[in-house]
């Protein structure tokens, strides 16, 4: 009887084992995959403020793209969003796209706060379908994605980062 229960026992062990390892390797997998996607802009279709939509083939060719997902609510993001609206001057080489999944009066009293919605460079979006996350793997606020001009990936930056660290990033 004890080396029934022992032969079960170990069975099972195994085989939690083997899932284990399988979820592990799946995840691994998929974390790769998703890297390989995000080296280029990828497809994304979003809403502007004023209802239209806005997808890949709206950014400017030969521009590098800075992606900035934020919260109106995240104290590191407004931080983020006055640190850019205070050196929007040398960011104008820089097409600078906000996102975030919140209902759009919310991105809109945020973008106007720091009165980022008159410059030609800076755009918001809004992600009805909170696709963005997953789209371009990311699971931090703020996090900033950076593309260089020509569409390749340079960095993804989770948390507030400096100006400089953005400026020097954008001119590879």
């Amino acid at each position: 009887m004890k080396k029934q229960i022992i032969k079960v026992v170990l069975l099972i062990f195994l085989g939690l084992l083997g899932f284990v390892g399988y979820k592990v390797i799946t995840k691994i997998n998929h974390k790769k995959q998703v890297a390989e996607h995000i080296k280029t802009i990828p497809d994304f279709s979003y809403q502007t403020l004023d209802g239209n939509a806005f997808t890949h083939k709206n950014l400017k060719p030969n521009t590098p793209v800075l992606f900035v997902y934020f919260n109106s609510e995240c104290d590191f993001c407004q931080h983020e969003a006055q640190m850019i609206q205070e050196n929007i001057k040398k960011l104008q080489a820089v097409q600078i796209i906000f996102i975030s999944f919140e209902p759009q009066d919310n991105i809109v009293k945020f973008a106007t706060k720091y009165k980022l919605t008159t410059y030609d460079n800076v755009t918001f979006l809004v992600d009805r379908k909170a696709t963005f996350a997953t789209t371009f793997d990311v699971n931090s606020l703020p996090c900033l994605v950076l593309y260089n001009a020509q569409h390749q990936l340079i960095e993804k930056i989770k948390g507030q980062v400096k100006i400089e660290k953005i400026l020097a990033l954008s001119k590879q």
